[in-house]
């Protein structure tokens, strides 16, 4: 299959909500696998279909805690009611390298979308995966964890990767 490249901050691109999935196929299967095949070489415990430049509203997660990978997969996931609050005290992102913050998120979702195939699914989470289905379905709605924490962090990261950018463009 092969991995798929990261789309990475600042790029556009993911600041654009997905649309929908309309026909689980075999094209969808095979984006699937890759983008699982991406998450756990990155490696990360979840990943939208567009950090690697995919229209679709997908993610794969998998926040198990051994070695032994436990793919879960969410077609058109949706937060249907987020309760409590938590901070989150290490988030990071494949598609915001070099950047772990304190990301205030809802201490508990109730999640419902589509597995691989097409069965209906609703999700009662809390902790890790709980930070995991938020973070990842901001992503399809076009808002990165960054748009989470303080005004000036976020700019001097932006700072950060503007300086990185134009070094590697000389």
């Amino acid at each position: 299959m092969g991995t798929l490249k990261v789309v990475t901050y600042p790029d556009e691109f993911l600041r654009q909500p997905t649309r929908p999935v309309e026909t689980i196929d075999e094209k969808i299967q095979d984006i699937i696998e890759q983008m699982a095949e991406t998450m756990y070489e990155a490696p990360g415990i979840g990943l939208a279909a567009n950090q690697v430049g995919l229209n679709y509203s997908l993610i794969t997660y998998d926040v198990s805690p051994t070695d032994e990978h436990n793919l879960q997969v969410l077609i058109n996931p949706e937060i249907i009611s987020r309760e409590g609050s938590i901070v989150s005290e290490d988030e990071g992102c494949l598609s915001v390298p070099g950047l772990r913050a304190h990301v205030k998120r809802a201490e508990k979702v109730s999640v419902k979308g589509l597995d691989r195939e097409g069965n209906p699914v609703s999700i009662e989470a809390d902790g890790l995966l709980a930070i995991v289905l938020q973070h990842e379905i901001d992503h399809l709605h076009g808002t990165l964890f960054i748009d989470h924490i303080s005004p000036l962090k976020r700019k001097l990261y932006a700072q950060r990767v503007k300086k990185k950018l134009k070094r590697q463009s000389k």
